[in-house]
């Protein structure tokens, strides 16, 4: 069965379905960007909702899927265009055949100049199908190039946490083993790149290629090339599949550089500036967040940035700096084993014993209150410079503190509405701002 490809009949089909593929070309390249702009704004909340939360795994995931996404739709809309003119220029053909210089009756110069810059009209249909089918190949090859680089940066970061800076290891150990695969990896990927760069340049020298040749090996599973080298290679071998590799770098660079470019209006605000006394950010008030899925609380919020009600409710995002704060002053909170981070809600086994949920409920609830008293002491809210007795609960929908302060004491008109909190430094206490929030009080 594994030696089908070296039959007649098997090449023959493979002809066939070589002439006939920019039918299923145009049909992929058309679901697909259906489907790829559909996906572009989930993906683009997702990240700006990970990035906000902190959840770095969900982050690298949504941004990974996110470039992807653009990658494959500016591809396959090229493919898409070209593809158009080349049927377009096959019913052309049709109609008035190849290029007449003759009846052009241009003159002499120009009538040579033509024939040798367009040629034939054959040729100009045989190099736009070209083009198509192999930039419609390139499209999907370059998402596992974003794949190797993100594999290859997760094996780094993964190997500074679990191995260097691992400290149920003995400090030796982990400094023996991390450095050294540390080093490893990391000249891995810059002879890799230097490789790619150069179009194997590495693999030419017989001396070097004996040296690449480990780096080369390991790298072809971080980066799963393994998967698509056939590919790669079947490019290098052709001029213009090398010569289209060669610019896909500096094509993207460009392609990234003109998506970020943006318009100033001033040289002191922008859309980038915080909250603060003077500014106000629409990620501050929670009835702007709550129509608009691209924005999320950052720190703290208030319902709204006009206060027609007779109370102000204040939420406080719960966050992995918060709980290590309120850890930090009430030392019997902190766990023997920190279970923030990835989890998995697969539970196996059960277990009756002391640690079981049921047994431990009462515990537990003991322990929350502490916390909410804990942070009841270290976290306070002002208006103006009037300060409030902190009461707040925990919101478990929207993770986070939340209370409700009384507006009878403030005044008509704009206020700013300071979230405090105390922190230790240097083995001191000391008081910090978290977060400043404008709003107007006018009530009904």
């Amino acid at each position: 069965m594994s030696d089908n490809y070296n039959k007649p009949a098997f090449k023959k089909l493979l002809e066939k379905l070589q002439e006939e593929s920019w039918q299923l070309e145009l049909l992929i390249s058309g679901f697909a960007i259906f489907g790829l702009f559909s996906a572009y704004d989930p993906l683009n909340i997702a990240a700006i909702e990970a990035e906000n939360n902190g959840v770095l795994h969900e982050f690298i995931i949504s941004i990974v899927a996110l470039y992807s996404c653009v990658i494959l739709l500016f591809n396959l809309l090229l493919h898409v265009l070209l593809r158009g003119l080349w049927i377009g220029a096959l019913g052309l053909r049709y109609v008035s055949g190849d290029i007449d210089y003759e009846q052009l009756n241009y003159s002499e110069k120009f009538t040579k100049y033509l024939k040798k810059r367009v040629g034939s009209f054959d040729k100009y249909i045989a190099r736009l199908e070209n083009y198509c089918s192999i930039i419609f190949a390139i499209s999907f090859l370059l998402i596992f190039y974003v794949l190797a680089l993100t594999f290859t940066i997760l094996v780094i970061v993964l190997t500074a946490e679990y191995v260097i800076s691992n400290e149920n290891l003995p400090g030796w150990l982990s400094k023996a083993l991390g450095i050294p695969l540390m080093i490893f990896i990391i000249i891995g990927m810059f002879l890799t790149f230097f490789d790619f760069a150069t179009q194997g340049w590495l693999k030419k020298k017989r001396w070097i290629s004996k040296i690449y040749f480990p780096f080369y090996w390991l790298f072809s599973f971080i980066t799963l090339s393994f998967l698509y080298r056939p590919i790669v290679y079947n490019f290098l071998d052709n001029r213009f599949g090398k010569r289209l590799i060669l610019i896909l770098l500096p094509v993207f660079i460009l392609v990234i550089m003109l998506a970020s470019l943006n318009n100033n209006f001033s040289n002191y605000f922008n859309e980038r500036n915080s909250a603060t006394s003077y500014i106000t950010s629409d990620n501050n008030y929670l009835d702007l967040i709550d129509k608009n899925d691209e924005l999320f609380a950052k720190d703290a919020a208030i319902q709204s940035k006009i206060i027609t009600e007779n109370y102000i409710n204040v939420y406080i995002k719960l966050s992995e700096t918060i709980e290590d704060n309120v850890f930090n002053f009430n030392k019997g909170l902190k766990p023997d084993k920190d279970s923030r981070g990835l989890t998995s809600d697969v539970v196996i086994g059960y277990n009756n014993g002391k640690n079981s949920w049921g047994n431990n409920r009462k515990r537990l609830d003991s322990i929350r209150q502490d916390y909410v008293k804990t942070f009841n002491k270290l976290y306070y809210v002002e208006i103006d410079s009037l300060p409030f007795t902190s009461d707040f609960v925990v919101n478990k929908n929207k993770l986070g503190f939340e209370t409700y302060l009384p507006t009878q004491a403030l005044d008509h008109g704009k206020h700013t509405l300071h979230v405090n909190y105390k922190t230790i430094k240097n083995s001191d206490t000391i008081n910090k701002r978290m977060k400043s929030i404008l709003f107007w009080y006018y009530p009904d």
